[in-house]
């Protein structure tokens, strides 16, 4: 896989996480007066991070196995493995009923996220402008 194709599916990935944690964020935001309601993240990046970092670190030594139902130190993650993974916060609360829902925090949230897809939105559109460069030339 080239680095263009790579970097375009690592941004539609990212964008894909953005949709979901926008809708995430807006549920929690809806059910912030529901009592005994638990808020939800979206856990994406990091993991997606630690896949793309396996992908180009191998350790000095690696343990051999003597059966494939051993641990391993180490294991390549393929980044088009990873996938956004919605998280439950039980930890913490916000009101006195149970739910942890904060408003203000929720639209902090929504904000970022926004600022984050378009972001990405603008580095897919560069992508493929120096593709049109290229091909223009």
């Amino acid at each position: 896989m080239n680095s263009f194709s790579k970097t375009v599916d690592v941004l539609h990935r990212a964008m894909n996480a953005g949709n979901l944690r926008h809708s995430v964020y807006a549920d929690n935001l809806a059910n912030k007066d529901v009592p005994n309601f638990k808020r939800t993240e979206v856990n994406f990046e990091s993991a997606l991070k630690k896949a793309i970092l396996s992908q180009s670190y191998k350790p000095e030594f690696i343990m051999a196995r003597g059966d494939p139902r051993h641990v391993s130190n180490w294991t390549q993650i393929d980044y088009r493995d990873v996938h956004p993974r919605r998280v439950l916060d039980f930890t913490s609360t916000y009101n006195n009923d149970g739910n942890n829902v904060d408003p203000e925090k929720e639209i902090n949230n929504i904000l970022e996220n926004q600022m984050r897809y378009t972001l990405y939105a603008h580095a897919a559109a560069f992508e493929y402008s120096q593709v049109a460069l290229v091909l223009r030339s």
